[in-house]
């Protein structure tokens, strides 16, 4: 259950409350509201702390929920906002491998369109002789990198203890679909300060996302970007199969702002535009995509990274597919 109420005083007075009872509650101030959520399908009645509205929701996924916040929610990266209604692109390789090669990507994509740089200094790897990434050397790159562009930068944090870390030079963080059920991780973005771009997890499902999305929310940040990128079926014909059905359902159910991956679900350039058109089409607020000066030399996922060409071309035709949607 859901309530929502003056002021912060007021929230601690009813957090004790039903403390008292024996009911466990939480009490959070997000998204201008002073608000108190107690689990799911807990009746409550009979309060003596004044409260605004309260409301009881059918879904596990409470805060983050389109049933009591009508109204979409955007998200500021940056100077720079991710909102329902305007199409937010962030761009750049799947790992930074020097600052030459970076700082030339960041001028590229910004004169092609992009809203937001993306790097990655961390690189989570299914083999572990694999490049794994430059470290904080490559975090300064991506500093360095927004110096020269204006862009704010969207890197991923894998392990909480890096957080202070990745927090020193990142306008957000991404949080991979390795790390979605990282639940300290999870708890400790909630406290980060910084917006965070959620990945779904390749095996998991719809509401298993939104609910990761929860526990940030809970835990004070409400400043969360739903990303789909793509999940692990029966089917081999591509990396993984892009769920545009998800990307509906979120942005019918939730109020959060949701983005969509073309690259990893495609594995190869040759289907990354008609995924990310496809995203698009489904009502997602952006693109996260993968953008390398030469891809084929790439240290991490060549096949599946666009030529700077390329990215123009998405560009173009992404922004005419959201004109039409937008009626003109």
């Amino acid at each position: 259950m859901l309530f929502i109420v003056d002021s912060r005083e007021h929230g601690e007075a009813l957090r004790g409350e039903l403390e008292a009872r024996g009911i466990p509650a939480w009490r959070v101030e997000l998204w201008g509201h002073h608000v108190v959520v107690t689990p799911p399908r807990v009746r409550v009645e009979g309060l003596r702390v004044p409260v605004r509205a309260a409301i009881e929701l059918r879904t596990e996924y409470q805060l983050v929920s389109r049933e009591w916040k009508r109204e979409p929610t955007p998200v500021r990266i940056g100077g720079r906002e991710v909102r329902e209604g305007r199409l937010f692109i962030v761009a750049g390789p799947c790992a930074v491998e020097s600052e030459e090669q970076i700082v030339k990507t960041a001028r590229f994509v910004r004169d092609a369109g992009a809203d937001a740089l993306r790097g990655g200094a961390f690189k989570p790897r299914t083999s572990p002789y694999t490049f794994q990434g430059l470290g904080e050397a490559g975090l300064r790159a991506l500093a360095r990198a927004r110096e020269e562009t204006g862009l704010p930068v969207v890197t991923e944090l894998m392990d909480p203890e890096d957080m202070p870390l990745v927090l020193k030079y990142a306008d957000a963080l991404q949080i991979g679909a390795r790390s979605m059920q990282n639940f300290s991780l999870l708890k400790k973005l909630g406290r980060a300060g910084k917006p965070v771009l959620l990945k779904r997890g390749f095996g998991n499902t719809v509401e298993e996302w939104l609910l990761a999305a929860e526990y940030v929310a809970l835990h004070g940040n409400g400043d969360v970007v739903l990303v789909e990128r793509g999940i692990r079926t029966f089917d081999k014909t591509l990396r993984f199969t892009l769920d545009v059905g998800a990307i509906a359902y979120a942005k019918r159910h939730t109020h959060l702002p949701v983005l969509g991956d073309p690259s990893h679900p495609a594995g190869d350039r040759r289907y990354v535009i008609p995924l990310a058109l496809a995203i698009i089409a489904a009502g997602a607020d952006g693109l996260l995509v993968e953008v390398h000066p030469d891809p084929d030399k790439a240290l991490s996922d060549a096949g599946q990274q666009l030529t700077f060409e390329q990215f123009r071309e998405l560009v173009q035709k992404a922004r005419e597919i959201a004109r039409v949607l937008r009626g003109g």
